[in-house]
């Protein structure tokens, strides 16, 4: 990938952002180092694999040399077994964006877990700070996690409802609220509905006909096999065991299937092509369905648009 290096003209306007969304494998990465440089900006992944460590072939983050022209955040920020969620995410947007005005830099927002984004523009309810007594007794009943998980369920049905009974942090949360308020998840909800975090952003998408992107993933997963996917997520099963939820990632899950004996090479290729273009299509679908405003362009048209921004 060749990338022009620019001076720090043109800028999208101090202390602003944009974000550029699109299925896996369109392009976003290279797109995004492109316009940071243009535009003197940092960047924000929005990739839920992407910001563990180790897992850098299976989330096929940009090199390291692509990752030294552009200071990057959301990449590398945690281990596999440490646990990642919206919450967290939404604390990283805040610490990201009070560095970029320290710093007086624009943020680009990239990547494909375009949920994320969503919920900074809608915002997350707040929860109640537990007193140390609270957090103590939560433990305690977490020691016993079906009993907890039943407990929760007579208190409140309805939210349980869709929290899987080996969800322990999401039981631990519910626990949380209901022993720190009194009151149910779903009544602190609805008093405290959320706020957003970002009022406006600027969404551009990377629009790509499916039969295209489908040849970009399977160069993409060829690539990633000639690089040594199987030995990485070799070294991440012996170092995390298969438990940690990263590692029923796509392309993870696939190549522990071949690691087993159920896949053959060739299949294991198809497999993560298929689930994958999957992934994208959905993908699609959400950004199609979500963000109404956004501006959608095929890559060079958008490339384009983001270079002559001012």
């Amino acid at each position: 990938m060749i990338i022009g290096f620019y001076p720090k003209v043109d800028i999208i306007s101090l202390m602003n952002q944009l974000a550029i969304i699109g299925p896996t494998a369109s392009g976003k990465s290279e797109l995004a180092i492109e316009t940071a440089l243009k535009h003197d900006a940092y960047i924000l992944s929005i990739d839920s694999l992407a910001i563990y460590k180790e897992a850098d072939i299976v989330s096929a983050k940009p090199s390291k040399e692509e990752l030294s022209f552009v200071p990057h955040f959301g990449i590398d920020e945690l281990c596999i077994d440490e646990h990642f969620s919206v919450d967290t995410f939404l604390r990283l947007y805040k610490k990201v964006r009070q560095k970029c005005k320290t710093d007086e830099k624009n943020l680009i927002i990239v990547g494909g877990t375009s949920f994320y984004l969503k919920r900074l523009l809608e915002g997350l309810s707040p929860v109640p700070d537990p007193s140390e007594e609270v957090a103590r007794k939560v433990e305690r009943m977490l020691q016993n996690l079906p009993k907890a998980y039943s407990y929760m369920q007579e208190k409140d049905r309805l939210y349980m409802k869709n929290i899987a009974p080996n969800d322990r942090y999401r039981i631990e949360k519910a626990l949380l609220i209901f022993e720190a308020s009194g009151k149910t998840p779903s009544e602190w909800f609805s008093l405290n509905p959320p706020k957003p975090v970002i009022e406006d952003l600027d969404i551009y998408e990377i629009a790509v006909e499916r039969d295209v992107l489908r040849e970009r993933i399977k160069k993409r997963t060829r690539k990633m096999l000639e690089n040594g996917l199987v030995d990485e997520v070799c070294s991440l099963e012996h170092k995390y065991t298969r438990e940690p939820n990263p590692m029923k990632a796509i392309g993870i899950v696939e190549t522990l299937d071949y690691l087993d004996g159920k896949l053959d090479k060739d299949e294991l290729e198809e497999q993560i092509v298929v689930h994958t273009s999957q992934l994208a299509k959905r993908q699609q679908t959400f950004n199609k369905n979500q963000f109404e405003k956004r501006v959608s362009l095929p890559l060079e048209e958008l490339r384009k648009r983001l270079k002559n921004l001012s």
